[in-house]
């Protein structure tokens, strides 16, 4: 497998502007600490508070750094799908602007691929060497049951499928399409269609922090239903699909 150079980093953006310029910050001090060359790419969706002044101003300040605006319309999907576009690493990780995800834990996700030499790198929030901080009680109830229906119906033994917060080569990415998702259920299609399509994966503990700033936009009652669609869509493609989407490196479905 391609040795693993650069990492990208792809953070979708809507009304961030109190909290991009600390997380942005964060993650290029840690990255450049580390001697990792990377770049961190964000995707202004369609904000309409200060949030493209401010990538304005930090494309200026942080040398690795650089944003577009979602061409498509509003929706956390559509933002990463259109960075998952014009990404430019050997691997890319989909990382929140609201500060939830730990920089160093990002380190241990791009060092895990390179010693594994695996298609993808999935976080757990639920594991006994991670910390979670101020995780809403009815999300955590919620994430739970919807992770326990995923594990039950597709027999895995990961328990964080919806956590964004991941790592894939870019060859795996290509192979994923076509993506469908237009909200947070992306977050899902990608790490199941990785699994269902028989790209290899490792499982790594990761932090998490609920933000400090700003106004969380995921709607529960909204994404519901999306998120049982595009499940059911992978669960389909899984048993009715006879391998045609699978990945060429992997051993055909018995």
């Amino acid at each position: 497998m391609a040795k693993i150079v650069k990492l990208s980093v792809v953070i979708p953006a809507h009304n961030e502007a109190e909290s991009i310029i600390s997380t942005a910050g964060a993650l290029f001090a840690e990255l450049d600490r580390q001697g990792i060359e990377h770049e961190i790419l964000v995707v202004n969706d369609h904000s309409t508070d200060r949030t493209e002044d401010e990538l304005r101003d930090l494309s200026k300040r942080i040398p690795t750094f650089r944003y577009l605006n979602n061409p498509h319309s509003n929706g956390l999907g559509l933002a990463v799908r259109h960075g998952l576009d014009c990404f430019s690493g050997d691997a890319v990780a989909v990382y929140m602007a609201d500060g939830s995800d730990d920089p160093n834990d990002l380190v241990r996700f791009f060092r895990t691929m390179q010693s594994d030499n695996t298609d993808c790198v999935f976080g757990t929030r639920f594991s006994k060497e991670s910390k979670v901080v101020g995780y809403p009680i009815l999300k955590l109830i919620l994430n739970r049951i919807g992770n326990g229906f995923i594990r039950l119906l597709f027999g895995l033994r990961y328990n964080d499928i919806t956590n964004a917060f991941k790592l894939y080569r870019r060859h795996v990415i290509q192979g994923l399409q076509p993506l469908i998702s237009h909200h947070y259920n992306l977050t899902v299609e990608l790490p199941l269609k990785a699994i269902v399509r028989g790209y290899t994966y490792s499982v790594v503990p990761n932090n998490w922090a609920d933000r400090t700033q700003g106004i969380s936009k995921l709607k529960i009652k909204e994404m519901g239903s999306r998120y049982v669609f595009i499940i059911l869509y992978c669960f389909i493609e899984k048993w009715l699909s006879r391998g045609d989407y699978r990945s060429k490196t992997q051993p055909p479905l018995s």
